[in-house]
C-alpha cells in the first residue's frame, strides 16, 4: 500500500481543525433556538398557578361551620364579577354584589340541626339573641375560611407546579405567586368592599316570591347598617324559613308603607293576569299601575281579554298606549275599579295622587312616521302643565304615568316620580330637575313578539315602596320571570340614594307639596270624585287632546 505523505497529512489535519471551528459558533444558536420564549414561560406558570390555586379550592378550600341552628359549607371561587352568594337549597339562593375582585364566596346551607331547632321552639325566648350568635359564627367562619384558603391555594398551585416542571425552585415560585395572587384579591375586594349590598340582594328560585325575606322598605333604610350583621340577619330570616316546614310565610305589610304593582307593555299576553294577581296577593300591593300597551292591535274583539281586571283584587290605574285605542279606552273606563287617566286628569287611589296622559298615537302596526317625536314632546308639555295646575290648586300629584319614556321626560322637575313602559326592559334615571323616572320592561314577554328574536323576553314587573306620611318612593322591587318556556325567577331590591344609610338628606323640591298632599288626600285613602263619577279636581283649562300625529314604531 501507498505511503501518504506526511504534508497531506498534516493538510488533512488542519482542514478537519477549521471545520470544527466552523462548527462551534453554531451550536450557541441552537441552543438559543430551542429555549423557550420567557413570555411563554411566564404565561404558562400563570396558568399552572390559576389551575392549581383554584384545583386547591375545590379539593380543600372549604370551611363548615355552624351558624346558629344551621350547618353550613364556606367556599371561596375564582369568579369574574366577585360577590357573594348564598345558596339555601331546595329554595333557592341570595346574591349580593358584595365586593369586585375575581373571587366570589359562596355559603351553602346544607341543613338544619334538630337538636339546636329544637332548642329554639323549646326556648323561644333565645331567638332574641339568634341574630348575635349568627353574627359571630359567620366572623368566626369567615376567619377560618381564609386561613384555610391561603393554605388550599399556595399548596395547589406548588403541587402542580412539582407536577408539571419537576423542579422544586419552581413549584417554590408558583406557590408565592399563587400567594401574591390572593393577596392582591383580598386587597382589591378589601377596597371595592360594599357594606350596604345587602340591602339590594338578588333572589331567585323559590326565594324569589317569598317577599317577607326581602323585608319592608321603611325597615331596611332604618335598621340595616352593617354587612355582617345584615348577612346574619338574612341567614336568620332563612332559619325561620325552615323552622317553619320550609313553607313560604305570608308578608307582614309595614300599614306605613304603600305598595304599588308597576306594569308594563302586557301585549295581550293572558298569562300576564295570573301573573299580575299572584304578586298582588303575594306583596299585598295597595294599587296597581298599567303605563299602557295593554292590547295588541286595540279591536273591539280584543276587549274581552281585559276583563280579569276586575278581579285582580286591587285598583287598577291605565294609561294609553300605542297599541290601545280609543275603543280599548273606552272599554276599560266602564270596568269596575278601573282608573283611567287621560289629559292631565288625577286620582287619588290608595293614599297616592297619579295623574297620567293617553299616548297621542296609535300605531298597532309599529309603522314609524313623521313628527313622532314632537307629538310625544307636546304630550309630556301637557302633562306638564296639569302637574303645575294640580300643584297650584294645593294638590300636587305624586306619581305621573306617560306610555313613552319621551313624554314622561316632559314632567322633570313638576313631579317626585313619573312611570313610563314601551321600551319593553327596565330603567331608572333621575332627571336633571329631579324627577325620578321609571321604566317598566314588558309584563307581558313582549307578547306574540316573544319568539322573534333568539331568546325568549323575560316578563318583567317592580314593586314601588312609599312612605305613606310623605308620599316619596322609599324602594323598589325588581321582578323578573323566564319568558315564554322558561322557569326562572329573580327579585332584585335596590334603594333610591338618599334612602341609603348614611346618605346625606339634601332638601327635595317635592317634599313640601308632598306634605300639603298628604294632609289633603289621605285621609279617605279613596278616590275623589264628583258624582258623576269624574275626578273633581281636573284642570279647567287642561288643554283639549291634540290631533293625532304619526309616532315611532312601537317594541
Amino acid at each position: 500500500m501507498a505511503r501518504v505523505p506526511a504534508a497531506v497529512l498534516n493538510a488533512l489535519h488542519t482542514l478537519n481543525r477549521l471545520r470544527r471551528s466552523r462548527r462551534r459558533p453554531a451550536l450557541p444558536a441552537l441552543e438559543l433556538a430551542a429555549r423557550p420564549n420567557p413570555w411563554a414561560r411566564g404565561l404558562g406558570l400563570v396558568m399552572v398557578v390559576l389551575v392549581g390555586a383554584w384545583l386547591g379550592l375545590l379539593i380543600v378550600g372549604n370551611v363548615r361551620t355552624p351558624v346558629g341552628p344551621m350547618d353550613t359549607t364556606m367556599t371561596l371561587r375564582p369568579s369574574l364579577t366577585g360577590g357573594t352568594k348564598i345558596n339555601v337549597s331546595p329554595l333557592g339562593a341570595l346574591h349580593l354584589d358584595s365586593h369586585v375582585a375575581p373571587v366570589r364566596l359562596d355559603v351553602n346551607v346544607d341543613q338544619l340541626d334538630p337538636v339546636r331547632s329544637q332548642a329554639l321552639v323549646d326556648h323561644p325566648e333565645r331567638l332574641s339573641g339568634l341574630q348575635d350568635e349568627v353574627t359571630r359564627d359567620v366572623g368566626h367562619g369567615t376567619l377560618d375560611l381564609a386561613v384555610r384558603s391561603t393554605v388550599a391555594v399556595v399548596t395547589g398551585a406548588a403541587a402542580l407546579g412539582l407536577a408539571v416542571y419537576r423542579r422544586p425552585r419552581r413549584a417554590l415560585a408558583a406557590g408565592g405567586l399563587a400567594l401574591t395572587l390572593l393577596a392582591a384579591s383580598g386587597a382589591t375586594a378589601y377596597a371595592t368592599w360594599n357594606p350596604k349590598s345587602v340591602l339590594e340582594p338578588k333572589f331567585s328560585g323559590l326565594l324569589s316570591s317569598a317577599p317577607s325575606l326581602v323585608g319592608n322598605a321603611r325597615s331596611i333604610v332604618t335598621e340595616f347598617d352593617v354587612y355582617q350583621k345584615e348577612l346574619a340577619r338574612l341567614v336568620t330570616n332563612v332559619t325561620k324559613l325552615y323552622d317553619a316546614t320550609s313553607t313560604l310565610p305570608a308578608y307582614a305589610p309595614d300599614p306605613s308603607t304603600i305598595r304599588v304593582l308597576h306594569v308594563s307593555d302586557i301585549h295581550l299576553n293572558p298569562a300576564s293576569w295570573k301573573i299580575i294577581a299572584s304578586l298582588v296577593e303575594q306583596y299585598e300591593v295597595n294599587v296597581i299601575v298599567d303605563s299602557g300597551d295593554t292590547m295588541d292591535h286595540g279591536t273591539a274583539a280584543e276587549n274581552g281579554f281585559l276583563d280579569p281586571i276586575e278581579d285582580l283584587g286591587a285598583p287598577y290605574v291605565w294609561v294609553r298606549g300605542n297599541h290601545d285605542s280609543r275603543v280599548t279606552q273606552e272599554y276599560l273606563e266602564g270596568l269596575k275599579n278601573v282608573h283611567v287617566l287621560d289629559d292631565g286628569r288625577a286620582e287619588t287611589v290608595a293614599g297616592l295622587r297619579f295623574a297620567g296622559i293617553g299616548d297621542p298615537q296609535f300605531t298597532p302596526d309599529r309603522s314609524a312616521r313623521t313628527g313622532a317625536e314632537a307629538s310625544q314632546e307636546l304630550a309630556g308639555a301637557r302633562l306638564a302643565s296639569a302637574l303645575r295646575d294640580h300643584r297650584a290648586k294645593g294638590r300636587p300629584v305624586d306619581v305621573a304615568i306617560a306610555h313613552e319614556p319621551s313624554a314622561a321626560r316632559g314632567t322633570d322637575g313638576e313631579v317626585p316620580l313619573v312611570l313610563a313602559g314601551h321600551l319593553h326592559h327596565d330603567e331608572m334615571e333621575v332627571l336633571p330637575y329631579g324627577t325620578r323616572l321609571r321604566i317598566e320592561g314588558s309584563t307581558g314577554g313582549s307578547g306574540l313578539r316573544a319568539v322573534e328574536g333568539e331568546h325568549p323576553d323575560p316578563i318583567e314587573a317592580s314593586i314601588l315602596y312609599f312612605d305613606r306620611d310623605t308620599r316619596r318612593l322609599q324602594a323598589w322591587d325588581e321582578i323578573e320571570l323566564g319568558g315564554l318556556g322558561l322557569t326562572t325567577a329573580e327579585v332584585s331590591r335596590h334603594l333610591p340614594e338618599e334612602n341609603s344609610p348614611g346618605a346625606t338628606q339634601s332638601p327635595s323640591p317635592f317634599t313640601t307639596e308632598s306634605a300639603t298632599a298628604s294632609t289633603t288626600d289621605s285621609a279617605s285613602g279613596a278616590p275623589t270624585e264628583s258624582p258623576t263619577g269624574t275626578p273633581n279636581d281636573t284642570p279647567n283649562d287642561t288643554p283639549t287632546a291634540p290631533p293625532t300625529a304619526p309616532s315611532s314604531p312601537s317594541p
